[in-house]
């Protein structure tokens, strides 16, 4: 009988856990999800998931051979294998994230952040096949970011470099959640373009079927239903919101030089309602040089399947590079 490699993915969230088993083809051959449970120490965290994991594993016995397990997770630190004070979790202080899976898997282990994972999912299996140098941005609560460049992600000095989402916009702009003022995810994210459209309303006399809901209970998923549907505030949102993130994504342009920009995440699925705006902005505001040479893309990978995959294809990227 032939044994398949595969890797262990785990995407670590603030709600949930989602774990896969992936080929070298990107191929996931099982999937689970468990509760995060944040307010419980990370030990217990994974604990839990070894035990479903091993659950997930027991009906493929002698059909595939585990190779490695790569984590994706907020404030993940690539260079020391750990998780340091994580938002929404409530693990202060440094997780050593890479020690606690060694203690059931005697096996390689890799620990990025979220976007970090994404862009080698894509690198791998998506949309940024055959590439180099390209930046992913995930465009979800916030704004995450992965740059590759030459072909090996963009760590830095300490592991967290490639905080696009954390770019000033504007110096007395709006409070985000890292405590700072004006980031660009506070307009360029999902958050943000319902921020934006609480804005309009209270400025704008314009009739808006987004009046009838309460700021809470709006989403990224209702403007762009109504923007559709022509509403002219929701329309609004998002030139607004492309505006700034095509005018932020020319600066990043500038400091790597990418054949390719690649949105995901819940706002990206507006499609042209944000794809269009942005890329116009980002063409007024490259450096001549640059015009015409970046592509926009969407992601070449599911939304459900992009965190395991992104995951599985960080630790896949470290048993090739040691194959070398």
């Amino acid at each position: 009988m032939t044994v398949t490699d595969v890797t262990l993915g785990v995407d670590i969230g603030g709600t949930n856990t989602k774990f896969g088993l992936v080929d070298r083809g990107g191929k996931c051959i099982a999937e689970m999800s468990i509760a995060t449970n944040a307010h419980e120490p990370a030990e217990n965290l994974i604990a839990r998931l070894h035990e479903k994991v091993e659950e997930m594993r027991r009906p493929l016995s002698g059909k595939y051979e585990l190779r490695g397990v790569g984590i994706g997770a907020p404030n993940a630190n690539y260079y020391r294998g750990t998780i340091e004070n994580p938002p929404n979790l409530s693990w202060k202080g440094v997780v050593d994230m890479a020690a606690l899976i060694r203690k059931y898997y005697d096996l390689p282990v890799a620990v990025t952040n979220d976007a970090n994972a994404a862009a080698l999912g894509e690198m791998l299996y998506g949309a940024a096949r055959g590439m180099k140098n390209f930046i992913v941005i995930t465009l979800g609560t916030g704004l995450g970011s992965g740059i590759v460049a030459g072909g090996e992600l963009v760590y830095g000095a300490d592991g967290f470099a490639g905080e696009i989402g954390h770019t000033t916009v504007d110096p007395e702009g709006r409070e985000c959640g890292c405590g700072g003022r004006g980031h660009l995810e506070t307009y360029a994210s999902a958050g943000g373009i319902c921020r934006t459209v609480s804005e309009l309303l209270s400025v704008r006399r314009t009739e808006s079927e987004l009046r009838a809901i309460a700021p809470r209970d709006l989403t990224s998923m209702m403007i762009a239903g109504a923007a559709g549907r022509g509403d002219g505030i929701a329309k609004e949102a998002f030139e607004f919101t492309g505006r700034i993130l095509g005018m932020k994504l020319a600066d990043s342009v500038a400091h790597v030089s990418p054949e390719a920009i690649i949105l995901f995440g819940g706002l990206a699925a507006a499609g042209a309602l944000i794809f269009d705006p942005t890329k116009r902005s980002l063409e007024e505001y490259l450096l001549p040089i640059f015009r015409g040479k970046v592509q926009l893309l969407p992601s070449g990978l599911r939304e459900g399947d992009v965190a395991v995959l992104g995951a599985s294809a960080l630790i896949w990227n470290e048993i090739l590079k040691e194959r070398k």
